[in-house]
């Protein structure tokens, strides 16, 4: 049977069950538990918000373990889910790649090796790994030395040939292009740290030892891909300004304001023009310290021939660990790195369309009606992403009978869980509340958008799947409205005799956020902020 269907078969079935239970009130259309009524006009009056007023809201919530809905407002209504989208990329990913999947950087020599000379060229081959660090490539180029070899008398070629050469997604603006979240998709790229933002560069200014000097700027991975054009100026005392961009289509990040004396240095995760060239530039320098000489150029984008002699491998995490960084930290590399690795794997092409197509196979097996919805890209930086907020239920309540959901349940954000590694994106959000430890979602930010879309536990220990996506809102934040929508959630009862949502046993909404809560003030991916505004 269609999933779809054996979702809204279970919630006729719970439905009829209900109102045969012999000595028990009915529970009609026409009739609703009371509970049912309250939480309605609790959330009604939710989105009544004026912050709302002549934006659009869309909300459904439904049982997960039946696919009953217990609430709907607009849910069948396309809206921009921002990274909502990564809920569809990540539950394809884990079916049609598999938990165990992982990702392989390897060396190869094609040329003869005799005496620690290589008559030939030097082979790179990137195979899609978002994790790949400075270290990695470092213990690569010393595996390649401990295989004998000294002196490369060709070129070091970066094979990058997995994925197609298109580096930005379908749609994405062009004013994201030096920042982090928007980095350019390779299959052989760079992550400086362990958050693993791949084809980008960390820059850190300081202040000078004197007024009147500039910071001093460096770069992690050290790296001559990147060239620093430092305006930026040391001063006695005052605030700093410090900001950095990076030109178009150059590789020279631009350093400019203040910084004062004795003041915390400042740092930014830029991007990267051709994470391939970085990629090889970190490889290189490796190389070189490790005692071995490429003699000719760097050649990228060329494929490594079958015949060539593998001589050094890196194989990335698993999938399932994977999906911690990427869900938790709403992580827009990994969703189009996923994507065309999806394309690869189903059909051989590693390209967005085919990536995206594969996902909507699977999507549409697990119940989404994808005839209501559109996917331009991975991670939901394109705003023509359109999504209903009950396809998103449908999604969440069909997952959980795949063999992988306590995966991807672990891997959603938990609300106000301080470890950045557990809540991730809603670690500063509902601390205090009922949703603490209890709200597993995935959240979602552009400029007027915001959405939330995920699981909670009601106080009836039942677990619910909800979808919050808000859309054309003129406020700076709308993240407060969600927050007490997943808060009244968690307060949710049918018992007989106790306090409905709102009344006087369930938890009180805050008007504000707790003294230990620090969100953005405005609707952004927390980890959109580095490195520690949320």
């Amino acid at each position: 049977m269609h999933r779809r269907l054996f979702v809204r078969t279970l919630a006729l079935v719970a439905l009829v069950g209900s109102a045969a239970t012999a000595g028990a009130p009915t529970a009609t259309a026409e009739a609703p538990p009371p509970a049912l009524v309250q939480l309605t006009s609790t959330l009604d009056n939710l989105l009544a918000d004026a912050r709302l007023t002549g934006a659009q809201a869309g909300v459904v919530v439904a049982d997960a373990a039946t696919g009953r809905t217990l609430y709907s407002r607009n849910g069948d209504r396309r809206l921009v889910p921002a990274s909502n989208t990564k809920l569809l990329t990540a539950a394809a990913a884990l079916e049609l790649l598999g938990p165990d999947h992982r990702f392989t950087t390897d060396v190869h020599l094609a040329g003869a090796h005799r005496a620690g000379l290589v008559n030939g060229d030097l082979y790179l081959r990137g195979g899609g790994d978002p994790t790949m660090l400075a270290a990695d490539y470092d213990r690569l180029a010393a595996d390649v030395a401990g295989s004998g070899v000294r002196v490369v008398t060709g070129n070091l070629v970066a094979d990058d040939t997995r994925y197609d050469p298109t580096r930005l997604g379908p749609d994405w603006t062009w004013d994201d292009e030096s920042y982090y979240y928007a980095a350019q998709v390779s299959a052989l790229t760079v992550a400086p740290d362990t958050d693993y933002d791949a084809g980008t560069v960390i820059v850190n200014a300081a202040p000078a030892g004197t007024a009147g000097a500039p910071p001093v700027v460096t770069l992690t991975p050290a790296t001559g891909y990147v060239r620093i054009d430092n305006r930026a100026t040391t001063v006695p005392t005052g605030p700093t300004t410090v900001s950095f961009e990076r030109t178009h289509g150059t590789n020279t990040i631009v350093v400019t304001g203040q910084i004062a004396l004795g003041a915390a240095p400042e740092s930014d995760w830029m991007t990267v023009w051709e994470p391939t060239g970085y990629a090889a530039d970190v490889f290189r320098s490796a190389l070189r310290r490790h005692g071995v000489q490429v003699l000719g150029r760097t050649v990228l984008g060329r494929a490594t021939p079958e015949n060539a002699r593998p001589v050094a491998r890196h194989d990335s995490m698993p999938l399932a660990e994977l999906m911690v960084p990427f869900m938790k930290l709403s992580n827009n590399g990994h969703a189009e790195v996923l994507t065309k690795e999806i394309g690869r794997v189903v059909s051989g092409s590693g390209t967005w369309p085919a990536g995206i197509a594969a996902i909507s196979g699977y999507v549409a097996r697990a119940g989404m009606d994808t005839a209501t919805l559109r996917q331009r890209d991975g991670s939901g930086l394109s705003r023509r992403n359109l999504v209903p907020p009950a396809e998103f239920v449908d999604l969440l309540v069909a997952v959980r009978a795949e063999p992988w959901f306590d995966t991807w349940y672990r891997a959603l954000p938990v609300a106000g869980n301080p470890e950045r590694f557990v809540g991730g994106t809603l670690r500063s959000r509902m601390r205090g509340t009922a949703a603490a430890d209890n709200v597993h979602a995935k959240t979602g930010s552009l400029t007027g958008v915001s959405g939330l879309s995920g699981y909670v536990t009601d106080a009836d220990g039942r677990l619910l799947a909800f979808s919050i996506v808000l859309n054309n809102y003129l406020a700076s934040s709308v993240k407060s409205i969600e927050d007490q929508i997943a808060v009244t959630l968690a307060g949710y009862t049918e018992r007989s005799g106790a306090a409905a949502p709102g009344g006087t046993g369930a938890r009180r909404v805050p008007d504000r956020a707790p003294d230990n809560a620090t969100p953005p003030s405005a609707d952004i991916e927390c980890s959109w902020v580095k490195p520690s505004a949320c």
